[in-house]
């Protein structure tokens, strides 16, 4: 098989969940360029559209499924929407995140249930769903997991996000033991840590640390709106094959500065 065509994506569906701005959308972009057919899901049917025809243009064939994956009964609707349209999913984009600001010592129930609930339990129990209905049936699928970083260590003084850097670190050894367990149904579960990318999530705190962040950084540079296509289409595609349960820092190198 040739390179070219170890990265070709043509055929194939892919869901990216958060997929209508951001990091979502940036991963939707790559993949529907290598061919795949791309569903993004998200909460605000508004946002959806404006990035269902951003990639129309760019000659993505997309699907808009609107849902909130922290009600997590809503979970078996979301695949069916996909499923409805596409009749398969072969790659599993988990993106959707949030996140929730307060030190540790006063941390609330809520932001910790919040934050735990859409950036853990969701991804658990959407790819379940996804892996029981079509990649065990196929006996192939491609997950990818977006981790972060923040889930290999602590966090600079400036930031006090303990449930996210925990729930992110669960998605970590999540992805492992998936990939350990379902090897055997031929599916690949692989996860990819940003950095600091620019994003809604990220802006309040980057206005403040950007600057610290680039000089402690190899590269000198914070993540870009290209940055994460690389590493997305490989995971998503065959040039993946003999790669499971591992997890990809997109950082710069800041994590081993």
């Amino acid at each position: 098989m040739s390179v070219k065509k170890l990265f070709d994506l043509s055929g194939k569906v892919a869901l990216v969940t958060g997929g209508s701005r951001g990091l979502g959308l940036q991963i939707a972009e790559a993949l529907g360029e290598m061919g795949a057919k791309v569903a993004i899901a998200a909460r605000k049917p508004q946002e959806l559209e404006e990035a269902s025809a951003h990639l129309r243009k760019q000659g993505v064939e997309v699907l808009t499924v609107t849902g909130d994956l922290s009600k997590l009964d809503g979970i078996p609707g979301m695949v069916d929407a996909v499923l409805s349209r596409y009749g398969t999913i072969d790659i599993l984009v988990n993106n959707a995140g949030t996140t929730w600001g307060a030190p540790a010592e006063s941390y609330p129930a809520e932001g910790w249930n919040k934050v735990m609930n859409l950036n853990l339990n969701a991804v658990f129990f959407l790819t379940q769903e996804v892996a029981r209905r079509c990649f065990i049936p196929n006996r192939a699928g491609k997950i990818v997991n977006i981790a972060s970083v923040a889930g290999l260590g602590g966090n600079p003084p400036e930031m006090t996000t303990v449930a996210y850097n925990t729930s992110k670190a669960a998605v970590i050894n999540l992805t492992r033991t998936l990939a350990a367990e379902w090897g055997k149904h031929g599916i690949n579960v692989n996860a990819i840590c940003p950095g600091f990318f620019p994003s809604r999530m990220s802006k309040g705190i980057l206005d403040k640390i950007e600057k610290a962040v680039i000089a402690k950084t190899p590269l000198q540079r914070i993540g870009g709106d290209q940055d994460l296509k690389g590493a997305a289409v490989f995971l998503a595609s065959e040039a993946s094959r003999h790669v499971t349960g591992q997890y990809l820092a997109v950082d710069g190198g800041a994590c081993i500065a």
